[in-house]
């Protein structure tokens, strides 16, 4: 089990990009939230395998269709086993 933090930044609010990460990490079977930022990112918190963290990843790079991600930022974290789902946080 492995945790991430991920800080994505582009035009990234306003294009549906959390319902899409909603639906990537329930393709890469993570568990987690994710947020919009005052400054205007995304942040996602996911724990999974490694293998399905970068599947993870690797969608939310590319964003839903109105997205343009200009990066992700990526942070190691201490897994919780806390988070059964994936969710929306507000």
């Amino acid at each position: 089990m492995a945790a991430r933090r991920f800080i994505i930044k582009g035009r990234v609010q306003g294009v549906g990009f959390r319902f899409f990460t909603v639906q990537a990490a329930k393709r890469a079977a993570v568990g987690g939230t994710v947020r919009n930022l005052p400054d205007g990112s995304v942040e996602a918190i996911a724990e999974g395998s490694l293998g399905r963290l970068a599947a993870f990843r690797l969608e939310i790079e590319r964003g839903p269709s109105y997205a343009q991600v200009t990066s992700v930022d990526e942070q190691e974290l201490q897994p919780t086993d806390r988070y059964k789902s994936f969710e929306v946080v507000y």
